[in-house]
């Protein structure tokens, strides 16, 4: 059992290996763009900047392809080459259907998987060579499109909807426990539909006139990559040379409230790590919304501050959440023993 665990470990430390540079570079050029653009009632303003907004054009192209690089890793690691194309498609259907971080884990899984299955089938002598480059391709592509498209996007999109009416429903009869929740959700994928449910509905309360839960979100979308970069330098002995530089990505994309920053260490070791930012990101919402912590822009992290109501309450709600996410995640590594091999080796 636990080699098993080990080997998973191995296929999602592939995927990772394979996509920090894509949340490194994408996110630093967005950070970039994002950090010298004006900032407005409605978010950064590049009318007037059309090298930065070129810049932002960058970086958002390298950050689309997270998604279909680490799904197609994932298979990889598994299965080789031949599951390199089920997987890509797979992230990328994963994206299209709003599936997010998780649906790309599971879409570069089971095309592994279904690849490893295929390669064992037995075919006639003549159609061995065309096996791994067109027929496995072809057979994997088709059944792990139809899965992501038939079977997980709609009721994904559904699960979504119901959401956003839920989060609606409960308006402000419990300050504390929305708050939380709101938190919880922007963590529990980086950047996914559940991550996207709780912005959009702080987005949409912005139009409403009501800027407290935009507050909650902001304060919260930034936590999972600072609490982890910052556990990256408190403690350097416990993480491998490219997780320390993820971090140190992680810090830049935090400031600016990119939260993807914290996928790499989350595809790596999910059982500790989700729980971890999941927690900070709540304790940060639950905080902001008790402060009256509003925010004006359709964005989070520091680099709203202008835009914020109670900043004192906004700065407390993100250190808060940071220190407790930084010092879980290094208590829980510490624990665990050694740091894992650097996906880089893989």
């Amino acid at each position: 059992m636990q080699a098993r665990l080990e080997q998973w470990k191995q296929y999602l430390l592939t995927g990772v290996s394979h996509v920090i540079p894509f949340i490194a570079s994408g996110g630093i050029l967005i950070a970039l763009a994002i950090s010298l653009a004006p900032m407005t009632v409605h978010g950064p303003d590049f009318s007037h900047s059309p090298l930065l907004k070129l810049i932002l054009d960058i970086g958002g192209s390298a950050f689309a392809l997270l998604l279909p690089v680490l799904a197609g890793y994932i298979a990889y690691a598994r299965s080789g080459k031949p599951a390199l194309v089920a997987g890509m498609v797979g992230g990328q259907i994963a994206h299209t259907v709003n599936a997010g971080f998780l649906g790309a884990l599971i879409a570069g899984l089971l095309a592994g998987w279904l690849v490893e299955r295929l390669k064992k089938m037995p075919v006639a002598k003549p159609l061995r060579p065309l096996m791994p480059i067109l027929i496995i391709p072809i057979l994997s592509s088709l059944a792990i499109g139809a899965l992501m498209f038939e079977v997980l996007g709609v009721p994904i999109a559904n699960l979504m909807v119901a959401m956003g009416a839920w989060l609606k429903s409960m308006g402000g009869a419990n300050a504390m426990a929305l708050g939380a929740l709101l938190g919880a959700m922007v963590a529990f994928d980086m950047g996914g539909p559940v991550n996207k449910v709780a912005f959009f509905f702080g987005a949409s309360m912005i139009a409403e006139g009501q800027y407290q839960v935009m507050g909650a979100v902001a304060a919260a979308v930034c936590i999972p990559p600072l609490g982890l970069g910052l556990a990256t330098k408190l403690r350097k002995s416990l993480w491998s040379e490219q997780e320390r530089e993820a971090g140190s990505a992680a810090l830049g994309m935090g400031m600016i409230g990119i939260t993807e920053g914290a996928i790499p260490f989350a595809a790596a070791d999910p059982l500790r790590v989700i729980p971890t930012i999941v927690a900070g990101s709540a304790l940060g919402g639950m905080i902001a919304m008790l402060g009256g912590v509003g925010d004006h822009a359709p964005h989070g992290g520091p680099i709203v501050l202008p835009v914020v109501d109670n900043r004192l309450m906004f700065g407390l709600a993100i250190v808060a959440g940071v220190l407790l996410v930084a010092v879980t995640i290094n208590l829980l590594k510490a624990r665990a023993g050694a740091p894992a091999e650097s996906p880089a080796s893989i």
